[in-house]
């Protein structure tokens, strides 16, 4: 059974917390930034860590990739249900999937922070812990070298993380051909399934509650762990790079969603046969935050960790994306039109 209480984890850490636990409000800025600070080291392309107004980070092959993004409480987290190490876990994972993405390399995170004055000192050390273990899993050498502390009504966490292309051109979603075959690497379905555990067990009344491990069975907790803290397949990016893939992305939205906007840079349509989604391909298609990665790739051999799920054909008017030739809708998360939606 996965522990989800603060102390427990589905990838264990040190937890230390101080005797003395005070609210966010009652300390200096300074003490905050200590808190953070002596749990980040500086990673293997960092050449000048916080300290200073930026950092100095290294970019072997002269290039960099750069992309940022942006958890909120309330439309994508609630606090009942992820403690700070679980958000600094994903906030760290869901970064560093996008530059797997473009088949880079992650070397450094930036982190901007918006605490509100009544969370307590713990709660930003346990956040720095999932920030540094999730680098440590998932993107070794990477870490986070700086960001911003601020506070607010509104608990959130931007980052921007930095990644290397290792002198290979980057792979977007535009470049898929008919003929490739389309694959998979990660898992699917699992986060969506764990997010609808948590919205019909532990969100009576439309009110966030802690998750209480004794009530679930080992599939639920395990899909409960896959939402709160994702393990992205990050590490293949560059192999995909390496075996020629043509279009690569992250799947954060739905497979569907996903598939539908590389589908539409490459002018293309995506046909997915539903044999290869597994035992829940509406799960597949609809659930996102798993982060695995969705490429395209000549006809032949797929590289290690990567799966056929189907083909690349020519564009069919109205039709993005097939499965077994039928059209699909799409399917996933749109932030604009779910956003506060209960059963996403």
């Amino acid at each position: 059974m996965v522990d989800f209480s603060a102390a427990g984890s589905a990838h264990p850490r040190p937890q230390t917390v101080p005797e003395d636990d005070p609210h966010i409000g009652e300390v200096s800025e300074g003490r905050v930034l200590r808190t953070i600070l002596t749990r980040t080291p500086d990673g293997v392309f960092s050449l000048l860590g916080p300290g200073d107004d930026a950092a100095v980070v290294a970019a072997p092959s002269a290039s960099v990739v750069a992309t940022t993004d942006t958890l909120v409480e309330g439309p994508d987290f609630r606090a009942a249900w992820s403690g700070g190490y679980d958000l600094g876990w994903k906030a760290a994972a869901v970064n560093l999937a996008d530059i797997a993405a473009m088949g880079a390399r992650p070397t450094a995170l930036l982190v901007a922070l918006a605490v509100p004055k009544d969370r307590r000192l713990s709660f930003v050390a346990a956040l720095a812990d999932g920030f540094r273990d999730a680098c440590d899993a998932l993107a070794p050498g990477c870490a986070v070298v700086g960001g911003d502390l601020t506070v607010s009504a509104t608990l959130m966490i931007a980052v921007t993380a930095l990644g290397d292309l290792e002198g290979r051109a980057a792979i977007t979603r535009s470049g898929a051909r008919e003929g490739d075959d389309v694959a998979l690497a990660g898992e699917m379905g699992r986060a969506a399934h764990g997010l609808s555990v948590l919205f019909r067990r532990f969100h009576p009344e439309g009110v966030a509650i802690p998750v209480d491990p004794a009530v679930l069975d080992e599939g639920e907790a395990d899909a409960i762990s896959a939402q709160l803290r994702p393990v992205p397949p990050i590490g293949l990016g560059p192999v995909a790079a390496i075996f020629g893939a043509t279009a690569m992305m992250d799947v954060s939205d739905g497979l569907a969603l996903d598939a539908g906007r590389m589908a539409d840079a490459s002018g293309v349509t995506i046909a997915l046969d539903r044999a290869a989604l597994g035992a829940h391909p509406h799960r597949a298609l609809a659930g996102g935050e798993d982060h695995a990665l969705l490429a395209t790739f000549p006809p032949g051999d797929l590289p290690p960790g990567f799966r056929r799920i189907g083909s690349v054909v020519p564009r069919i008017p109205d039709a993005p994306v097939t499965c077994d030739g039928e059209p699909v809708g799409p399917l996933g998360w749109d932030p604009y039109r779910d956003a506060g939606a209960d059963a996403r």
